[in-house]
């Protein structure tokens, strides 16, 4: 299997980004002791909120229980003399897929409208094929509410085919509709710090500036959890499937692409504002593997602790690199290609595992290495 995995090491100063349901950063316990966690959904949401800037947003999807919304409004656009019945039509094509359809209870303009019952990954271009049957069908003077085996068979090819960078890149499930399921070409781990953290609190005061002068207490009184750390964090994405699920070589090469600048430079934004704590990463390395993603995470079981003359960042960037070569050795498993970028120039273990790149470099060299390894594979 032809993989490109993906390893960074970032240093995140005092944050919360990623909270659990008491408001505090969340946490993991590995090797024995309590890590810095961020989840892998967050980094896919910060991620997928870049992909617009990095790629053509229509060849994209978006993650909503408001798609009757979008078809209707796709209708409108294509037909604007169906504006009283583009809602009904947009609700009974959605309909056709399996997905059912409910009044919206929440408060404000949502409430009433035709939501799905839960979030649903659709794209962009599967949108306007909806919205282009749901017209045929009037035209036809078809009831949508009971669809002909051609109009089942016409929404069912609308979800296949060519699939949106972001739905093939991180998979769709619908539970009541699995026809339409697209499996992920990408896996993102959980990020772990690679030392052990404690939880810190920050009680903090609010003085009200408008407060009489014999008014001296605070006005508000409250406190937030936050941790720093040094992060490990890793991805995969198989190849094959990629190209697959986008149609060609090229086109996955440039998911990959997106995927590797996404990953590196996204960030989630949970109370970015209180903490300013948007980082870039120390280190990048990327590996193209022809045999299975390895995660290099064990070379922090044993968590980095802080020394005087070396940071932890550095210690990190050192005992990846060293545990990746010592996989390679034991399991005679070498990478295809390794490219790697340091802020810091980079420790001798790195400087063995492959070739060190700027990141726009690595950007370039990667992109014509997955198209070139794709197409060894189809010969």
């Amino acid at each position: 299997m032809m993989c490109f995995d993906l390893h960074v090491i970032q240093d995140v100063p005092p944050c919360d980004m990623n909270r659990d349901d008491t408001g505090t950063p969340k946490t993991a316990i590995y090797g024995g002791y309590q890590r810095s966690r961020v989840s892998s959904q967050a980094w896919k949401r910060a991620m997928r909120e870049m992909f617009p800037s990095l790629v053509d947003a229509s060849k994209l999807g978006v993650r909503t229980k408001h798609a009757v919304a979008l078809i209707e409004d796709e209708i409108v656009r294509q037909r604007a003399d169906l504006a009283d019945v583009a809602e009904g039509l947009a609700s009974s094509v959605l309909k056709v897929t399996g997905v059912e359809v409910e009044e919206s209870t929440r408060a404000g303009s949502e409430k009433g409208t035709p939501v799905s019952q839960y979030l649903i990954f659709i794209a962009r271009s599967e949108v306007e094929k909806l919205a282009r049957i749901a017209i045929n069908a009037h035209d036809a003077g078809e009831d949508l509410s009971k669809p002909s085996k051609d109009t089942k068979k016409s929404v069912s090819s609308a979800f296949h085919g060519v699939q949106a960078l972001d739905i093939a890149l991180f998979g769709r499930m619908l539970a009541d509709a699995p026809d339409l399921n697209t499996d992920a070409s990408a896996q993102v781990a959980h990020a772990i710090s690679v030392n052990k953290v404690s939880q810190e609190y920050d009680y903090f005061t609010a003085v009200d500036d408008c407060s009489a002068e014999d008014n001296a207490g605070a006005a508000m009184v409250d406190t937030i959890g936050f941790n720093s750390s040094t992060l490990y964090r890793y991805a995969t994405v198989c190849l094959p499937s990629l190209e697959e699920q986008l149609g060609n070589a090229e086109a996955a090469a440039q998911g990959v692409r997106a995927f590797l600048k996404a990953f590196v430079e996204s960030m989630p934004s949970g109370k970015q504002n209180t903490f300013a704590n948007r980082t870039l990463p120390s280190t990048v390395l990327v590996a193209l593997r022809d045999d299975q993603p390895i995660n290099g995470v064990s070379a922090f079981e044993s968590p980095v602790s802080p020394k005087e003359d070396v940071s932890i960042s550095r210690q990190a960037e050192d005992r990846l690199a060293s545990k990746l070569i010592q996989i390679s050795e034991v399991y005679g498993n070498p990478p295809v290609k390794v490219w790697w970028t340091a802020v810091d120039g980079g420790t001798d273990s790195l400087k063995q595992i492959g070739e060190q790149v700027t990141f726009p470099k690595m950007l370039d060299e990667v992109t014509a290495g997955v198209i070139d390894a794709l197409s060894k594979g189809e010969k």
